[in-house]
C-alpha cells in the first residue's frame, strides 16, 4: 500500500498500519523509561564534570546550601536529576521573556483614581 494513495477502500489497511506503528512507538518510549532503575549517587568528580567547578566551589556551595544534596556521616551525596533542574533554575530570561511578563503584568494593573477631597 502506498502512503500517497489512500483511498476509501484502502482505509482500514492505513489505520491497521497507524496502530501498528503506534504500539511499536509505545513500546520504545516505555523500554527507554524504565522506572525500576533506581537513582545513584555521584561522586564529587562527576559532579564536578557535570557543573563544570572545581572541587573547592562544590563544597563552598555545599556547605553554603546553594547546591542541592544530601550530607549523611560526613558525606556529601548528589544527584544528577536534582543537579540538572537546579542548573535550570539558574537560567536567566531573554528580552523577549521579559517584555511579554511586563506586558502581563502591566494589563493586569489596574490604575486607583485618586479620592476627591472636598
Amino acid at each position: 500500500m502506498s502512503e500517497d494513495n489512500i483511498t476509501f477502500e484502502k482505509l482500514p489497511e492505513a489505520v491497521e498500519k497507524i496502530l501498528s506503528e503506534l504500539s511499536e512507538i509505545r513500546y520504545l518510549v516505555i523500554k527507554d523509561r524504565n522506572p525500576t532503575e533506581k537513582r545513584k549517587p555521584m561522586d564529587i568528580d562527576e559532579v564536578c564534570s557535570l557543573v563544570k567547578k572545581a572541587k573547592p566551589t562544590i563544597y563552598a556551595l555545599a556547605r553554603k546550601g546553594q547546591i542541592p544534596c544530601s550530607k549523611i556521616h560526613g558525606k556529601l551525596y548528589f544527584f544528577e536529576d536534582q543537579l540538572i533542574s537546579w542548573i535550570d533554575s539558574g537560567k536567566r530570561k531573554t528580552t523577549a521573556e521579559l517584555m511579554a511578563e511586563i506586558e502581563a503584568e502591566t494589563k493586569t494593573i489596574k490604575t486607583k483614581r485618586p479620592t476627591r477631597r472636598y
